[in-house]
């Protein structure tokens, strides 16, 4: 099953060109949230500290980081008059 999804969707990918089957598919999104799931993966599992008030602060830094990768990755929109 798993090699006649992949098949169907580079067919698609051919018939529809990249851009298109990128778009249609959702294939931008997920790459997006692998990318995200990998940073959060990097970060660390566990505390380092261990002292409870530089844990809070180590969670405070891991959040902002986060925050940082979310900022980069929503686009601005401005109405058009």
């Amino acid at each position: 099953p798993g090699a006649v999804a992949r098949n169907e969707a580079l067919r698609a990918s051919k018939y529809l060109g990249r851009a298109i089957w990128r778009r249609w598919s959702g294939y931008h999104r997920r790459s997006r949230v692998e990318s995200r799931m990998n940073c959060i993966k990097l970060l660390g599992q566990s505390l380092m500290a261990l002292d409870f008030d530089r844990q809070v602060v180590e969670l405070q830094v891991r959040i902002a980081v986060l925050n940082g990768y979310t900022a980069l990755g929503i686009p601005v929109t401005v109405p058009v008059e």
